[in-house]
């Protein structure tokens, strides 16, 4: 056997950074919370529309109307999720497993490629915290007010403040767990039976636990939801490759660090770029310093960029000193853009889109269910025919009222007793038992295969779908 050591990449700091949330003790101790300063710039003008696109199409999906009910409305009683005018049953789940397929390998496949930007841009996590964040900074002050008031005592000015900002904190929690429920019972009668207290338990208790969840995580839990209880945070390293794009400090233009004039020549001073004004970490949601090198901790949001750009630019430096990058582009190598995994997430992707779209082209307006009479296989009648009984299941799966008719075939002559047509309301699932009965000079074989037809007349676009069962005519 080889005795070849594996190259082990270290990526533990190598100095201890006091000013960064690492080794702190209890992160909920004022002390040593993050207090995030506000910043402006390329990326945080990006990251704050698309938080506020994706956060209002969260808020406002509910109360798109469609015809008599909401245009999306995933109805647990009835076991329906009513899109627009689809409506998709139990038995079209493999559509919703097709989906959550489509999420993970583009999850894989955006990882790969832009690394952990979907935590910094379109996480809920970080869009509702950066929007708490936006309270504190309104009613408390900017990060260094907030992070003195909080290490002296409490005034009743500042009292009032944190009361309002909890305040707000919780209607925006609120709001969230309304509309949330409001995906699962009719938004406009949740809002009005809710404020005027005349909803269920469950549906109040369902609405309080998702608005205190909310509170929680993105007022208190913040980074730590992030860093220590999100399994994407934990397994997304495992999708890294030296040429997934990361947010990275250029070591060789920034180092060695230092304070300087911008009328000085920092070649002249044995300085580089970095001017260690701290910004960056002081911008970052999660307190890293990103000079420090690549750490899981770091989100992608691009806070630090627009800080480091803004110093520059003060500074009359180019900009980029941190800047969306690769390991192998630091290293002064060659970038792979284009490479086997990142090839494969996105051949599979496209794969499942594929797969759901044949599914989807295949969902049946109408569903039809045959049971066999267990408890008595078959019998000969008063015509000395033999007769086996079924039980029918119609499922009319659209969104008005169908009439169908039925037939079966795989025998010649054959005798149908009971409804052959039944009108059923939107959603009705409708039981019908039947019986059939066939001459025995026509039966060649104890056991014969037949199909029920289920066939739809209203309008022009016929369908009809097919059951197998069995006739028995001997044991």
């Amino acid at each position: 056997m080889s005795k070849e050591k594996i190259d082990v990449k270290d990526v533990t700091p190598k100095t201890y950074n006091p000013k960064t949330h690492k080794g702190s003790g209890d992160r909920f101790n004022p002390s040593n919370r993050i207090y995030v300063r506000a910043m402006s710039g390329v990326y945080q003008q990006l990251r704050r529309k698309m938080g506020w696109f994706f956060m209002l199409l969260f808020v406002l999906t509910p109360w798109i109307p469609y015809g008599d009910r909401q245009a999306i409305l995933i109805d647990i009683g009835k076991q329906q999720f009513n899109f627009f005018g689809t409506t998709l049953w139990p038995q079209d789940l493999t559509l919703l497993a097709t989906l959550f397929m489509i999420a993970a390998f583009g999850l894989f496949f955006l990882t790969t490629f832009l690394g952990r930007v979907w935590c910094g841009y379109l996480c809920p996590q970080t869009v509702w915290t950066f929007i708490y964040i936006w309270f504190e900074e309104k009613l408390e002050g900017s990060a260094n007010k907030r992070k003195k008031q909080d290490s002296l005592p409490l005034t009743k000015t500042l009292l009032l403040r944190k009361t309002a900002k909890h305040i707000c904190w919780f209607a925006v929690a609120l709001l969230t767990g309304l509309t949330f429920v409001g995906y699962f019972i009719p938004v406009k009668e949740l809002f009005v039976d809710f404020f005027t207290f005349n909803t269920s338990f469950w549906v109040a208790f369902w609405v309080l636990f998702f608005s205190v969840c909310t509170y929680g995580n993105a007022g208190w839990m913040r980074s730590i939801m992030c860093i220590h209880m999100c399994p994407y945070a934990r397994f997304q390293s495992a999708m890294f490759d030296k040429d997934t794009f990361i947010v990275g400090y250029d070591t060789a233009r920034g180092e060695a660090r230092g304070p300087r004039s911008r009328k000085k020549d920092p070649k002249a001073l044995g300085l580089g770029d970095c001017i260690d004004c701290n910004l960056c970490v002081q911008v970052c949601p999660t307190g890293i310093d990103i000079r420090d090198g690549l750490q899981y901790e770091c989100i992608n949001c691009g806070a630090c960029i627009d800080a480091c750009d803004e110093t520059m630019t003060k500074m009359n430096y180019a900009k980029g000193l941190i800047s969306y990058t690769t390991e192998h582009k630091l290293d002064g190598h060659k970038v792979d853009v284009v490479r086997p995994k990142l090839i494969g997430y996105g051949v599979v992707m496209v794969a499942m889109f594929g797969l759901f779209f044949v599914l989807f082209s295949q969902v049946q307006p109408m569903r039809l269910d045959v049971m066999r009479d267990r408890t008595q296989l078959f019998k000969t009648n008063s015509d000395g025919l033999v007769e086996n009984t079924y039980t029918l299941k119609i499922l009319n799966k659209t969104q008005h009222p169908e009439t169908y008719s039925l037939s079966v075939s795989g025998l010649d002559d054959i005798q149908w007793y009971g409804k052959k047509e039944v009108t059923l309301r939107a959603g009705e699932i409708f039981t019908l038992p039947i019986s059939l009965g066939v001459d025995p000079f026509e039966l060649d074989k104890p056991i014969a295969d037949i199909t029920f037809v289920l066939e739809r007349h209203s309008g022009d676009d016929k369908k009809k779908v097919e059951t197998e069962s069995r006739f028995i005519s001997k044991l």
